[in-house]
């Protein structure tokens, strides 16, 4: 009886630790496609717990299946250089994809447990609008500028410089004294012509004397932004003449920089310090940005909402060459081995609810990303969350196209087409917890082999439906990650396999992929997985095993059981980058990543709700581009040709 009642003890004791208390329900910042949420647990040992997703447009009747919400908690992501070491908070997390701007939701969120629930309650059921294109306010005043030289008639009232307008400020010392401010709503109506600070001027016209930085402070409204616009009598350009930063908006809210182009400055557009100040709903559109440093950048949490779309950054960095940054790899490229950093972001943000889409960018180190950070506060609200990149061109990183290293939950990184990246494809070195998701992404030459950067143990990886034409081998383990839909094709490069899958806890899953295996090679699939209930963040090299063909892989673990070997012959006319000259350059308008109707690829997938619905066979093709759905456009809607031929 005593052993029955202890027996009987022990078991109520699991069931409560099995059992699942629901906690706080957060919905993230909105963005103009996609919704984000995160649910707060306790419990769950077991981890069987599901959140099944739905939503419909406010006033509909149907209900439309979404992803469930990601089982997220226990994982951990350390860096002992940086002295990181982060344990990811019990809970789901998770997204409404492909949604439209502007537009009411009603979402559903059903929590089950087969060993029991407590808490709050089990259905979650929120109204949330989706953003849409920040605008001019209509009813504001239109302010007018025009460069020193301008000779003709001025539209009034009418202003000599960009400050002046601004702020009214005057010049040499009478510059910081701003007694006539712009008000919420405003629009800064800039007129053709040049704008270059002459900033060891005492009476620089532009008012920006000794530094030739426009600190820009004020504070519009979500209703009524403060907006800075090209006139539309030609081209508004801000010369920085060498100048580290052209403007700085750190304590800025609701700002609109339209149709201007920034050149010769370290940083177009500084928007904020890492636990020091920072601007809030940012929104710079339709811009050129040349021989520039950095283009928009903000380390600060609080930094919330950019909208960052439609423009061009091209950088410092070498066009012909593709040099990398890894001295050893690349000395080949020149004395130095490793380039210098005349270029390193188009666009660096923090916090939550940015959308960083249709740009293209050139000869960065980095194109886009995420700050890396560190530990995330504690605070949504301060955490990189609910972010977008999408649609965007990139050509010639030194090292990564994106980088969503530090992203805590719901960053969507998706239709983007990266070309020539000397380091990595796409990033996340780490990320807290996620999930991230990587889908239908093109990515083309990036000679280390490493189209998915998945290091520093990051969490909660979902990719789905990328075209990778290059090997995926990073063998720092990762958690929680999750692949469909994907096609990896190797360039036959020496000693090299085509996959490794280096899975830290016993939460992850691969199938409905394509492969095409390197020739010559025969550890082609290489695969980490711990024992059940153990992990593998710091593995032995024993614990890793290797296989030759897609076969035995499947054979030994259970994977990939819809997996398929793949060649070139599935695209309409796609050749591989050549292994041999790492420091080549390719050009997108030269590449055609289109299937071949009918091919091995066409049909091979698998159904993703709210990601593959409009398949147009039998089932969902994989890789980026779907056989009989419209081409992509990459890039400003605003370009018609390719600003990579130079």
């Amino acid at each position: 009886m005593k052993h029955l009642l202890l027996s009987l003890v022990f078991a109520a004791a699991a069931f409560g630790q099995n059992a699942t208390t629901a906690g706080k329900f957060t919905v993230e910042h909105p963005t103009l496609l996609n919704l984000g949420f995160e649910w707060a647990i306790e419990g769950d040992a077991n981890r069987n717990a599901t959140v099944t997703v739905q939503y419909r447009k406010s006033g509909e009747t149907g209900w439309h299946e979404a992803l469930p919400l990601m089982r997220i908690g226990g994982e951990r992501i350390f860096r002992t250089r940086e002295h990181l070491d982060y344990t990811v908070p019990q809970g789901f997390a998770g997204s409404i994809l492909n949604l439209q701007p502007g537009t009411e939701y009603e979402c559903r969120f059903q929590m089950a447990d087969p060993d029991g629930l407590k808490g709050t309650a089990a259905t979650q059921t929120v109204k949330v609008t989706t953003r849409t294109e920040p605008q001019p306010y209509a009813g504001g005043r239109q302010l007018h500028v025009y460069p020193p030289d301008y000779k003709g008639d001025k539209i009034e009232p009418s202003f000599a410089s960009l400050l002046e307008a601004y702020y009214g400020a005057g010049l040499g010392d009478w510059s910081v004294v701003w007694e006539r401010r712009a008000q919420p709503g405003d629009t800064i109506l800039l007129h053709a012509g040049l704008y270059k600070p002459e900033r060891l001027n005492y009476v620089d016209p532009m008012m920006t004397p000794f530094d030739g930085s426009m600190s820009l402070t004020l504070k519009g409204t979500k209703e009524k932004p403060i907006t800075i616009k090209a006139a539309g009598d030609g081209e508004v350009v801000f010369d920085g003449d060498g100048n580290h930063s052209m403007f700085d908006v750190v304590a800025s809210r609701y700002h609109i920089f339209d149709g201007i182009t920034i050149r010769n400055t370290d940083v177009g557009i500084f928007a904020g310090q890492k636990e020091v100040i920072g601007a809030v709903g940012l929104t710079v559109k339709n811009c050129r940005f040349e021989n520039i440093g950095f283009g928009v950048w903000t380390e600060w949490a609080g930094s919330s909402d950019f909208y960052i779309a439609d423009n061009l950054f091209l950088g410092r960095d070498d066009r012909f060459r593709l040099v990398g940054w890894t001295g050893p790899l690349w000395a080949s490229a020149g004395a130095y081995g490793s380039h210098l950093l005349t270029s390193y972001y188009a666009v660096k943000l923090y916090g939550p609810g940015h959308v960083i889409a249709r740009n293209a960018i050139a000869y960065f180190h980095d194109a886009l990303g995420i700050s890396t950070y560190g530990t995330p506060e504690k605070d949504p609200e301060l955490q990189a969350s609910s972010i977008d990149i999408y649609n965007n061109d990139f050509h010639m990183s030194n090292d990564d196209f994106v980088e969503t290293d530090g992203s805590a939950h719901n960053v969507r990184v998706f239709n983007n087409r990266g070309v020539n990246a000397a380091q990595g494809g796409y990033s996340s070195q780490p990320v807290f917890g996620g999930p991230i998701y990587f889908y239908r992404n093109l990515l083309y030459n990036v000679p280390t082999g490493v189209a998915l950067k998945f290091s520093a143990k990051p969490a909660g990886l979902y990719v789905w439906h990328n075209t990778f034409i290059g090997e995926q081998i990073v063998k720092d383990p990762y958690s929680n990650a999750h692949f469909r839909n994907n096609l990896f094709l190797g360039r036959d490069t020496p000693e090299r396999g085509i996959m490794a899958w280096a899975n830290a806890t016993g939460d992850f899953s691969t199938d409905y992929n394509g492969f095409r295996p390197n020739k010559g090679i025969t550890a082609q699939y290489q695969w980490l997985a711990p024992a059940k209930g153990a992990t593998a963040y710091e593995p032995k090299p024993t614990e890793w095993k290797t296989f030759a063909s897609l076969a035995d892989f499947k054979a030994a673990t259970g994977q990939e059981t819809h997996g398929i070997e793949v060649d070139f012959d599935i695209f309409e006319k796609l050749s591989p980058p050549n292994p041999a000259n790492r420091h080549a350059v390719y050009h997108s308008a030269d590449l055609n990543f289109k299937l071949k109707p009918g091919g091995k690829a066409v049909d091979a997938g698998v159904r993703i709700p709210t990601i593959n619905d409009n398949f147009a066979g039998k089932a969902p093709d994989l890789g980026a581009l779907e056989v009989g759905v419209p081409e992509l456009k990459y890039g400003p809607t605003w370009l018609t040709w390719s600003p990579f031929y130079r």
